[in-house]
């Protein structure tokens, strides 16, 4: 179980650093009050705020929705492969939703922020993988 953990842990890391650097490089932040520096928002930014709350959502929909396929009574590594399908796909939703802030609205870089942050705190362990998988 540890080298399978080890894995995709090494997966999350690699997710999560390219998406802080793609931050660095890509956003215009001279400053921390930047960041927290929200201009004037219209009826149409609704959408661009609304985007870590969706993805958020969705990505913990299609989390549980892939964990439903894992079964107690099967081996532990096919419900370790359940699990780490449903964490990769959890994790493209989110990495998916942070670009998508970062490219087509990078005044909202704060909720790119927030969710690179849920991203980061979404480290997979092999706590987290009993714990996920007993609740079925």
């Amino acid at each position: 179980m540890k080298p399978n953990i080890k894995t995709l842990q090494i997966i999350h890391l690699a997710l999560c650093a390219g998406v802080i650097v793609a931050f660095t490089i890509l956003s215009n932040i001279n400053s921390i009050s930047d960041i927290f520096n929200i201009t004037e928002v219209s009826t149409d930014d609704y959408l661009y705020i609304a985007i870590p709350l969706l993805a958020f959502i969705a990505s913990n929909f299609i989390y549980k929705f892939l964990l439903k396929k894992a079964d107690k009574n099967a081996t532990e590594d096919f419900n370790f492969s359940v699990f780490q399908t449903a964490s990769i796909a959890r994790w493209a939703i989110l990495e998916g939703s942070a670009f998508v802030i970062l490219f087509l609205k990078p005044e909202f870089i704060l909720f790119g922020i927030l969710i690179l942050i849920y991203l980061i705190l979404l480290r997979p362990t092999e706590h987290r993988f009993k714990n996920d998988i007993s609740f079925l």
